[in-house]
């Protein structure tokens, strides 16, 4: 294939339009727009000649037949790589990809800033009971301040589970804003590693059953795909609030819903879903000491900005044969080289 004939596409959306306007300055790549309607004819030959597709991380958002794992593999013979918006990767079957030569990278951190300050900001509202209080004013007269009585979060413990990008931002708010203690559970990462991030290193028991407040920071994948249950929600303090910026499907939906009801804990702060958006009349949407959002934490203009250009800029480097940061499937490099080396008729990285 000729190398001045790059094929990237996409579905539906970009995370900016920056990134267009990047790839579209280089007369070697081609962009094409595909939409979640899009009729077989018009779809089938630009996922035949893709290289590169750029998928939305919202797994809801996109058409299951534009879902990467093996029916669109097959539909995509000469695809190299798949980027995922964001950190999250839910629409992309990882191991298919590994089995097909493909690379598999995402933007982890690109919006980092704007969940962890979606994280603090829900947990700052559940500590003073903002939104129960607004709820009560709209709705009754006479309301007892009394009865709305909040608490500082100065000098609590926050567990953060998962501390890479997100996790350790929020820890640097919550020490550096509130003086609180941060206790970490991140498998993947030494006990000096989670110090230099800003916390101490437990183990997930132990972070549920110390915390005041308890943040979920980490990616979907198998280990903890359901890994906040009934069980794990028994161990946290009845003052406690549980919150979430991650992903849907991490923690038991109704688990916690039975943990609200019995006052297990003090609240939840839920910016994700098992089904996104939830429908109104989803059960946790009915408790007012539940603060929610439809995975919304890392939408912001300058998330969108920033994620638009270093995926773009991400692209491009692959694309030029450079070794790419953020892979998912680094080990797939042998083979993926190898495959984009008769593409292109040169060797990457």
């Amino acid at each position: 294939m000729s190398v001045n004939n790059k094929r990237v596409f996409y579905v539906k959306y970009l995370p900016n339009e920056i990134y267009a306007e990047i790839l579209r300055a280089r007369p070697d790549v081609r962009l094409d727009r595909l939409e979640n309607e899009s009729a077989d004819e018009v779809s089938a030959p630009i996922l035949a000649a893709a290289h590169a597709y750029q998928i939305g991380a919202a797994r809801d958002e996109l058409a299951s037949r534009f879902h990467v794992g093996e029916d669109l593999l097959v539909r995509a013979p000469n695809l190299l790589i798949v980027s995922s918006n964001g950190a999250g990767y839910d629409p992309v079957d990882v191991e298919a990809c590994t089995a097909a030569g493909v690379l598999v990278v995402n933007q982890s951190g690109g919006n980092a800033h704007s969940v962890a300050e979606h994280a603090l900001a829900m947990l700052l509202t559940l500590s003073k009971r903002i939104l129960e209080a607004d709820r009560a004013l709209r709705r009754e007269a006479n309301v007892s301040r009394n009865a709305l009585m909040g608490t500082e979060a100065q000098g609590k413990t926050i567990g953060i589970v998962g501390i890479g990008n997100v996790g350790r931002r929020i820890a640097a708010l919550c020490e550096g804003l509130l003086g609180m203690k941060v206790l970490a559970y991140d498998p993947y990462l030494s006990q000096a590693e989670i110090a230099a991030r800003g916390g101490e290193k437990v183990e997930l028991d132990d972070l549920l059953r110390r915390s005041d407040y308890v943040s979920i920071s980490c990616p979907l994948a198998k280990d903890s795909r359901g890994m906040i249950g009934a069980r794990q929600f028994a161990l946290m303090q009845p003052h406690a609030y549980f919150i979430t910026t991650a992903r849907g499907f991490i923690h038991d939906e109704a688990a916690l819903v039975e943990a609200l009801r019995n006052r297990q804990i003090a609240g939840a702060g839920l910016d994700v879903w098992a089904k996104e958006p939830p429908p109104p009349d989803h059960p946790l949407l009915q408790f007012d000491n539940v603060i929610a959002s439809p995975h919304t934490a890392g939408v912001t203009t300058e998330a969108r900005m920033n994620m638009g250009r270093i995926a773009a800029e991400q692209m491009l480097e692959a694309l030029d044969g450079k070794r790419p940061p953020r892979m998912i499937n680094p080990e797939v490099w042998p083979r993926y080289a190898a495959r984009f080396e008769r593409t292109f008729g040169f060797a990457p990285g």
